[in-house]
């Protein structure tokens, strides 16, 4: 029979089968467009998505906007500086993002408790978030004692692992920090406290940007401190956020309805959820970073060139990039809280309005990155030197990224749907095997076949695409959704 709902296919229990007939002409495509909005738009849920959305876009573009200042003060100094912000930058990420991960899922859980109602545990989530935090300490320090000599034995420039050496030592000692507050964060967002992340996020922000720019240069009494000052600022940035976190934990409202003084307890049922759905989620995201932190020490170990211009490339990368992370973040609470509340027909109309945001966005994004590319390329000029082979392979890569920003869109939002709703064993293995398998395409390219970076930047494009439609076919298929897939993911 035919399909009577095209986003049907992934919203019954027992699947409907679309057949080819439906998209025999641009007719029945239109056809089929204009059935799925008048069926699952709904104007309530969009609203509510837009505002638990935009916030996190907000608070998520402070992230962005911190890293990109740092970088394009070190753009001041010299190419060199700016690539070491983007290898230690990295290097970090990849030293605690498992834990980030991990913790990050106090989003999706505290969202299916409170769509249960279930509000006491909602706060129990935070404290086992912290706990874990705290043993997470001597992990960190082991990492980082390893991860000190990665920049040289990649082969990187001795001035530039010097300086890549010294930011991700300093931003390693701010990392426990960053990772409470991932706690605080993550929990707000699930309970749809959303303008109040991006309140505390912008006030860090507020406070990096200035900072960031006296420590980094000598200005305002400040000793001239290079990039140093960059990590530092970030780090004490990240801590007035974290302070303003906790201050909204303990007010006296948030305090009596979520019964916040009751749940400094270990609780074995709620940690033992937190750790079955958070752990595939950390190591996803820690194999992912790994395998991109490897690529891009390989690709930058071209030279200087061409780490200068994956720096810029990824820094405007991360400006369309990152607000995508923020709708990710309101569609895994929604997601999470219909779960919770077994309301089905709502996870469709959430799936179509993030469809919509994203893939609009995206789209945008996509036409200005590929029309504008040189002129967002020379925004990081310095001062001095020549800039023309930066400017040549830069406006080349602009191109890949122009044409993946709407494959990255529609990882996010099936990504989200698909942690939101528990799924999260599927996506750790088939994201991990996807980026491991890339990068060992990329090891031949660059090491053994010596292809040069424009065609290890074609790889890294079609990886993308890979992943973006391997996640699309997981949603359309339909089983996250099963009523016994359900039910283990709520059990304690």
């Amino acid at each position: 029979m035919a399909c009577l709902r095209p986003l049907d296919c992934l919203a019954p229990l027992n699947r409907v089968t679309c057949l080819p007939d439906e998209f025999s002409s641009p007719q029945s495509l239109i056809e089929v467009f204009m059935r799925a909005v008048t069926q699952h738009y709904n104007r309530e849920t969009f609203s509510e998505l837009f505002k638990l959305a935009v916030p996190m876009v907000v608070s998520q573009g402070t992230f962005a906007v911190m890293i990109f200042t740092d970088r394009l003060f070190m753009s001041m100094i010299d190419p060199t500086h700016m690539a070491a912000a983007l290898g230690g930058g990295v290097a970090l990420f990849f030293s605690f993002c498992f834990f980030s991960g991990l913790f990050g899922y106090a989003n999706a859980l505290s969202a299916q408790y409170f769509g249960a109602r279930e509000l006491f545990k909602c706060s129990k989530v935070v404290s086992q978030g912290l706990i874990m935090t705290v043993a997470c300490l001597p992990v960190l320090a082991f990492i980082a004692y390893f991860v000190t000599d990665l920049f040289v034995s990649m082969g990187h420039e001795p001035q530039l692992a010097e300086l890549e050496r010294t930011y991700y030592l300093w931003l390693m000692v701010g990392s426990p920090i960053s990772l409470a507050k991932v706690v605080f964060s993550s929990y707000f967002a699930g309970i749809g406290r959303t303008k109040l992340v991006m309140i505390c996020d912008l006030c860090g922000l507020v406070l990096n940007v200035p900072l960031c720019y006296v420590m980094v240069f000598g200005i305002a009494g400040f000793p001239e401190m290079g990039i140093t000052g960059a990590a530092l600022s970030t780090i004490l940035s990240t801590l007035f956020a974290l302070v303003l976190f906790i201050s909204c934990f303990f007010a006296k409202e948030h305090r009596q309805t979520f019964r916040v003084m009751e749940s400094f307890v270990f609780d074995l049922g709620i940690m033992r959820r937190f750790v079955r759905l958070g752990l595939p989620a950390g190591t996803e995201l820690f194999l992912n970073v790994a395998a991109f932190n490897l690529f891009l020490l390989m690709f930058q170990s071209y030279g200087i060139t061409e780490a200068a211009s994956a720096a810029i490339v990824f820094n405007w990368d991360i400006l369309c990039f990152v607000p995508m992370i923020g709708l990710n973040i309101g569609v895994v609470s929604l997601i999470g809280r219909f779960v919770g509340a077994r309301d089905m027909n709502r996870t469709n109309q959430v799936i179509f309005a993030a469809f919509v945001m994203a893939l609009g966005y995206s789209g945008i994004i996509a036409l200005i990155y590929s029309v504008f590319r040189f002129q967002l390329v020379s925004v990081f000029e310095p001062p001095e030197g020549d800039f023309g082979d930066i400017l040549a392979l830069a406006g080349y890569m602009m191109i890949g990224l122009s044409s993946y920003v709407m494959a990255d869109a529609t990882i996010q939002v099936t990504g989200g749907v698909l942690r939101g709703a528990g799924d999260t064993k599927w996506l750790m293995y088939a994201s991990t095997t996807t980026h491991w398998v890339a990068l060992g395409a990329q090891y031949y390219v660059i090491k053994v076949a010596e292809w040069g970076p424009r065609a290890s930047w074609v790889a890294f494009v079609t990886m993308l695409f890979a992943i973006a439609l391997l996640f699309s076919w997981r949603l359309w298929k339909g089983r996250w959704r099963e009523e016994e897939r359900l039910l283990a993911v709520m059990a304690e």
